[in-house]
């Protein structure tokens, strides 16, 4: 299965994985069949036992087709995608072909992260963890797997919050028992009242998964004790669709009644729904024993609408969305639902994004682009600069040419040139608006630039020749040599197409009349005349190697080290991609370190310490020792007896007999830091040195 190849099992635990699997597939999806018959032989078809056409003849093409889906996701995967990005969800959605194929990929999914609690492989454990939380999770939500995406969820904060997951999982378990009967006896009154105004409906109460409420204690930035709403009650109501706002407003009103509400925790998405078309009324009350219970009213039509989402609102509304993906998954969710069989769902295949391609570049990251769209598109739209520069590209391995038109599922290298211009042609070359805009841009920039270059070297050739240039006379010249545009008339200098001492010969005719150029006026040769390029050459010596090496080999990249955890030379470190676009190195360790991978891991990028330069980076050194006459002196003169540090600042404070202190150091590389600290630690006194 996908990603399962990370954790090197045998045979026989892949085939008890594959039953596992097919479990999950017919007791919470309902999938039956062929379906089940392939996830059954993916361990022989991994294991080179079966081929696809042994697999097809002996039981079918269904199957084999499942597999033939699962196989080129497979292959999808083998490019190092960057999995969290909206577009890799929709080229693996094209990829598969049948839509069981994700619903296999789904229930697999859950079935590794139940298998991997014990595994050694921290690493495979963390990136599983990963995929699932932002590309299983959201596709299990999308078809209205609920249980499966929650499960997904919980796992993923177990394996990747391990300490926050348990804390609130003890928690809950402490207060089940509670928690239970409190809900019980909330609901009790509440449902007779509103039965006896005579509001048909049934309530219910369910605690709120254990991601849940972590998301919600990080974004109220408190405890587990802060969050007052572990629990939700829900009043559905059958009625109507003409009476359900009434009844709603009805059953808010019986609920008030009866519990003090916070009119700051009220909302109404009854009057106005969300976008997603979610309706419904949430309050807060304050409770028996003075807790807080958030109540949520709606009818049965709003409560499927929010269990199944986009699928049941366009079920009642009849409504299209603005692409075709979810009206895909909501025609395979309703087969699933109300189809006696599979038999409509075997002939299924997908018809989406034909306006659409999507393509990789060699780290992974996913693009999408309009059919037509050329490797000048790609290049333009991951740079301007490598858009100007593109000389053609590698697709897949091989070499294209600039017009060569992008496929879904490719993998695409940009070729460049220092020498590349752009040029007027590429206008008709690219599709996108981006890339034209951006050609228009360069080449306007291109022109002044050229204009520029013209003008300076036309003056430096008048000095040379020790002649006063004035503009009239030379607007003069300019028209006597046919040009209606001044730039046009540079252009041609910079081209080559002018030569610059027929423009001097013709500016010394005019300005003296028919009279013969001799003397010091006479045209010399242009290799009388040597560039200054002493400024380049100093510019060349001020180069310097790189000592970083970013993601797979990319050096002249520009970075910054990042000032919450000060990495130095030595430091295992990763880089953060900022939104400007530049990137910043950050420790291995770094207190931000988890939070960026949960929430960003996308724009993380490998980064390693390559050749080593001679700078010197600053560190913080905390101290804390007793206070002794003279022990300041000696921590400075250890520092001060190596010329290859520098002491920066001390800031120490004393108290009760005890001093602690900063010392801000420069030094080179973590083996000197090291070896720092160990000296440090060495001197009388001194109880702690660490690095902060």
């Amino acid at each position: 299965m996908i990603m399962a190849e990370m954790f090197a099992f045998t045979y026989e635990e892949k085939k008890k994985m594959a039953s596992q699997t097919a479990e999950i597939l017919r007791e919470e999806i309902g999938l039956k069949g062929d379906a089940l018959q392939a996830v059954m032989l993916i361990p022989e078809v991994d294991e080179g036992k079966l081929t696809l056409e042994e697999v097809e003849a002996q039981y079918g093409p269904q199957v084999s087709r499942i597999l033939h889906g699962l196989n080129r996701i497979q292959q999808l995967y083998q490019k190092n995608p960057v999995i969290e990005s909206e577009n890799f969800r929709n080229l693996l959605l094209s990829f598969a072909e049948d839509m069981r194929v994700i619903l296999i990929m789904i229930a697999d999914r859950v079935n590794l992260m139940r298998q991997i609690r014990d595994t050694e492989n921290v690493e495979a454990k963390l990136e599983v963890s990963q995929e699932a939380a932002y590309l299983y999770a959201p596709l299990a939500h999308k078809l209205g797997l609920y249980k499966l995406k929650s499960e997904l969820e919980d796992l993923s904060l177990k394996y990747l919050e391990h300490d926050a997951y348990y804390m609130i999982r003890e928690k809950l378990n402490e207060t089940k028992a509670s928690r239970d009967a409190y809900i019980a006896a909330f609901i009790r009154p509440v449902e007779e009242k509103v039965k006896a105004a005579g509001i048909k409906c049934h309530i219910k109460g369910r605690t709120k998964s254990i991601h849940s409420i972590w998301e919600k204690m990080k974004k109220q930035k408190c405890g587990f004790e802060g969050i007052y709403d572990l629990f939700a009650i829900r009043i559905i109501i059958d009625c109507p669709e003409d009476k359900e706002k009434m009844q709603c407003w009805q059953a808010y009103s019986i609920v008030t009644d009866m519990y003090q509400p916070n009119p700051k925790r009220l909302r109404d998405w009854l009057s106005v729904p969300k976008s997603n078309g979610y309706e419904s009324l949430h309050i807060t009350v304050l409770g028996p024993e003075q807790k807080w219970v958030e109540v949520q009213i709606r009818t049965e039509r709003m409560d499927e609408i929010a269990e199944r989402g986009v699928a049941a609102h366009w079920r009642y509304k009849g409504v299209k969305g603005e692409g075709g993906l979810d009206e895909w998954l909501t025609g395979i969710r309703n087969m699933l639902e109300h189809s006696d069989g599979l038999e409509a769902m075997d002939q299924f295949k997908m018809d989406l994004y034909e306006d659409e391609v999507f393509v990789f570049t060699p780290r992974g990251d996913l693009y999408k682009f309009p059919v037509g769209a050329t490797v000048l598109d790609f290049a333009y739209h991951i740079h301007s600069k490598l858009g100007n520069q593109c000389t053609g590209g590698r697709i897949n391995g091989k070499v294209v040419s600039i017009r060569q038109l992008l496929k879904s599922g490719d993998q695409v290298e940009i070729l460049t040139s220092s020498q590349q211009k752009p040029r007027q042609e590429w206008l008709s070359i690219v599709k996108t608006s981006r890339a034209k805009s951006k050609i228009r841009l360069a080449l306007k920039e291109t022109q002044v630039k050229e204009g520029l270059f013209a003008k300076e070297m036309l003056e430096r050739k008048f000095k040379n020749r020790k002649i006063e240039q004035e503009e009239a006379t030379m607007f003069h010249v300019i028209k006597k040599l046919g040009f209606k545009e001044v730039s046009d008339f540079y252009k041609q200098i910079a081209d080559g197409q002018l030569d610059v001492n027929t423009v001097i010969d013709k500016y010394v005719e005019l300005k003296e009349g028919e009279k013969v150029v001799t003397g010091d006026n006479m045209a010399r040769s242009a290799s009388e005349f040597d560039l200054d390029e002493s400024r380049f050459s100093q510019m060349n010596a001020h180069m310097t190697d790189d000592t970083l090496v970013i993601d797979r080999d990319l050096k002249g990249l520009d970075y910054q080290l990042a000032r919450c955890c000060h990495p130095i030379y030595g430091d295992p470190i990763f880089g953060f991609v900022t939104i400007n676009g530049g990137i910043k190195i950050h420790r291995q360790d770094c207190p931000n370190a988890p939070e960026l991978r949960r929430r960003y891991g996308y724009r993380i990028v490998k980064a390693k310490w390559s050749g080593k330069g001679s700078s010197q980076y600053s560190i913080t050194l905390r101290v804390i020792g007793n206070d002794d006459i003279g022990i300041v002196n000696n921590l400075t003169s250890i520092i001060s007896k190596d010329e290859r540090l520098v002491l920066r600042s001390i800031n120490i404070d004393s108290h009760d007999g005890l001093f602690s202190g900063n010392l801000v150091v420069m030094l080179e590389d973590t083996s000197r830091l090291e070896a720092l600290i160990k000296k440090l630690r060495t001197v009388k006194g001194v109880k702690q040195v660490e690095r902060i």
